[in-house]
């Protein structure tokens, strides 16, 4: 018996490929999709909605920070500083959106280097309750299941080279 994803010879009491660790399956199927295949798409999904769930606020800090100055026109000393700090709240979260956009897309395109920036941003997330909190762990149960990422690393094609 032989590996449908690498070809390596397989005994017939193997559970997963040796070499891969691609998981036997039903004699119908021949392999079974493993937890990181069946997740990894819903998983980028779910970062692009939450970076597209930052560009909310980070919008309406910028539209809000254009109007301050026409609130706080000469009543406070320190009027101009409000809306600079409301500009930099803004890209902040900017920045955040774009982070998960990034990383959304490129664990859907299955990109070499979106495992270890979904993990990092998991953990980060791990400290946004109620939905950061849900994403973090979700990214570190399906990302952290691959041991070293060897099956990521097939699946976007740097383990071949």
């Amino acid at each position: 018996m032989f590996c449908n994803r690498c070809g390596t010879e397989m005994q017939s009491g193997f559970e997963a490929c040796p070499k891969c660790g691609r998981r036997i399956g039903d004699p119908v199927s021949g392999v079974a999709l493993s937890r990181l295949e069946r997740h990894l798409r819903t998983l980028g999904i779910l970062w692009m909605v939450i970076g597209g769930l930052f560009l909310v606020p980070a919008v309406g800090l910028l539209v809000f920070g254009s109007g301050a100055h026409f609130v706080l026109r000469h009543r406070e000393p320190l009027a101009g500083l409000f809306p600079v700090l409301l500009y930099i709240a803004s890209g902040t979260l900017v920045i955040l959106a774009a982070g998960g956009l990034c990383v959304g897309m490129g664990l859907m395109q299955k990109q070499p280097w979106a495992r270890t920036a979904a993990i990092i941003l998991g953990v980060l997330a791990l400290f946004h309750p109620p939905l950061g909190t849900a994403l973090g762990v979700y990214t570190l149960w399906v990302l952290l299941a691959d041991e070293q990422g060897e099956e990521y690393r097939y699946f976007s094609g740097a383990g071949s080279t």
